[in-house]
């Protein structure tokens, strides 16, 4: 596994084929387009004060001083403020790609080195022969280096444009019969502009180099992190891609701070507990447990995992959006549910946090609703085999979700595979009805309701069909006592078996289905962008 350092959260999704990173900079896409902002609000206070310059000039400078009335001042300042404002419309609203724009914008500051330039030679020679200050040129110089990301070359490049174009007019205004300025006046003239112009490429150094290590951060092992998909109490997840295999994928990263982790020791423990994480999912092979490629931790102790990328939605949105489930519907999912968990369960394996939120349904190949059980994150082995360390059963003792949580959870007994059963209750309940099970203001008040209250059947709870054998197997598995309870997930997708409904539900109907609510995923199956047109392998 190869050595990453932590990632900081991206501000810009990167197209397909630049994986991230701007193809003309070798700059990531979110530096670029952090600077791009900047050039935006650059142009916006440009073309304030330019409209300064043009008041003061027009108005102010007249009536005050009595000098005359500087038209080619007034005419260059009126070009400025529409160039500002048009690059400012330009920056903003243009679809056109961040590279584009930040080209543009080199583009703009040589402009504006022109205008300086023309009012320097018209009205402000007299106070540089003086010696009584520099262009505003030099100024304009070292904004565009701290802003634009160019290449140094061409940071340099244009920065030597604008430092000519004082030189330049004056040499044109001397052409038209301007007075000219002795050879050693022009270098002590202007030499602060071409010294300005040097130090630009310093800026533009620093930032290519952070950026190169920022692109390098941004692998995790054989994976490129490509966008935030989320970001939750235990850590970020994101959207990623193989940098030789056409294959996406999600990664999560934990770190130890975003757990409130108070000393080193914390920390450790609960990488360990990610690691088990990983190391669990992984020994599963259910095709309704979600798949885990790779794990490992970088270097500041962050923990990543990668899992198979999903497209569709987890059952806790999808209850909210859509409304509460056709009984038929639940069956097909919660069959899925217990495919992943009975295998779970047979190998000793305690899930403990089985709630819509970790059950997502998707789209995989020509399959509908396939249901792919999330975060084992809580799992633990039963008996001698468990892979807790003894010194952390009390930060997992009341763990997890309480609107799904077992009484034997919150009375911190000893826990097995039941306490899943009494969670797919919960989650079932919560399909058919769209409300849990119980509901209170404060956990207290649900922890008590799990441990005395009756549950109300699913069937008094919505208006839709429920068969009494779907009715009395949910409340089964609701049960207090967890012997009274069904033993297990395999027991419990023996039950669902016997439970029939009155329409039928399965991948077909289930693609009819995402055709007309979720359009955007049930569309054509289409070869990835990122599949490389040519050989990515290299002779070492």
């Amino acid at each position: 596994m190869a050595e990453s350092r932590l990632v900081e959260p991206r501000l810009d999704t990167p197209s397909p084929r630049t994986s991230g990173v701007s193809g003309t900079r070798g700059l990531p896409d979110a530096v670029v387009s952090e600077h791009v902002r900047r050039l935006a609000v650059c142009s916006a206070v440009g073309a304030g004060l330019w409209a300064y310059g043009l008041v003061m000039d027009s108005m102010i400078r007249p009536l005050s001083v009595g000098t005359a009335v500087s038209y080619s001042s007034i005419v260059v300042e009126t070009l400025a403020i529409v160039v500002s404002v048009v690059m400012f419309v330009y920056v903003r609203y243009a679809p056109h790609a961040a590279d584009s724009k930040a080209d543009a914008g080199l583009f703009y500051f040589v402009l504006n080195a022109v205008g300086v330039a023309v009012i320097n030679t018209t009205t402000g020679l007299a106070d540089l022969i003086g010696g009584r200050g520099l262009s505003w040129n030099t100024v304009v110089i070292l904004i565009a280096a701290m802003i634009l990301p160019a290449r140094p070359v061409k940071m340099l490049l244009a920065s030597l444009a604008s430092a000519a174009t004082d030189p330049l007019a004056a040499w044109i205004a001397h052409l038209n019969g301007a007075p000219m300025v002795s050879a050693a006046n022009t270098l002590v003239l202007y030499l602060p502009n071409f010294a300005c112009a040097a130090v630009a490429i310093l800026p533009s150094h620093v930032l290519h180099r952070l950026g190169r290590r920022l692109r390098q951060a941004q692998e995790m092992g054989s994976y490129q992190l490509v966008e935030l998909l989320g970001r939750g109490g235990m850590g970020e997840v994101w959207r990623a891609k193989h940098r030789l295999l056409a294959r996406g994928a999600a990664i999560k990263l934990i770190r130890p701070e975003l757990l409130g982790a108070g000393s080193h020791a914390e920390a450790y423990n609960m990488l360990r507990r990610f690691e088990r994480e990983a190391q669990a999912t992984a020994a599963l092979s259910s095709p309704h447990t979600i798949q885990v490629f790779d794990f490992g931790a970088t270097a500041d102790q962050t923990f990543y995992y990668v899992m198979e990328l999903l497209d569709g939605r987890d059952l806790q949105s999808l209850v909210r959006e859509f409304g509460p489930l056709p009984a038929a519907r639940a069956l097909f999912l919660l069959r899925q549910v217990c495919h992943s968990l009975a295998e779970a369960h047979a190998r000793g394996l305690v899930h403990r946090d089985v709630t819509p939120s970790n059950i997502y349904v998707c789209r995989r190949g020509l399959d509908y609703d396939f249901v792919k059980v999330l975060d084992f994150g809580l799992v633990k082995f039963n008996g001698r085999r468990s892979l807790e360390p003894a010194e952390s059963g009390r930060f997992h003792k009341t763990t997890g979700t309480p609107a799904f949580m077992a009484p034997e959870i919150i009375l911190g007994a000893e826990i097995d595979q039941r306490v899943d059963v009494y969670a797919i209750g919960c989650v079932a309940y919560y399909l058919l009805t769209g409300q849990p099970v119980f509901e209170a203001t404060t956990p207290r008040d649900l922890f008590a309701m799990h441990l005395q209250a009756a549950p109300v059947p699913p069937s008094h709870r919505t208006e839709l069909p429920i068969s009494r054998e779907l009715d009395a197997l949910v409340l089964a598995c609701l049960a207090k006592d967890p012997r009274h309870r069904p033993q297990d997930a395999a027991a419990v997708l023996e039950m669902l078996a016997h439970c029939r409904s009155s329409e039928p539900w399965d991948s077909e109907v289930a693609r009819h289905w995402w055709e007309h609510h979720l359009v955007e995923l049930s569309g054509p199956l289409a070869v990835s962008d990122a599949l490389p047109l040519e050989p990515s392998f290299a002779v070492q």
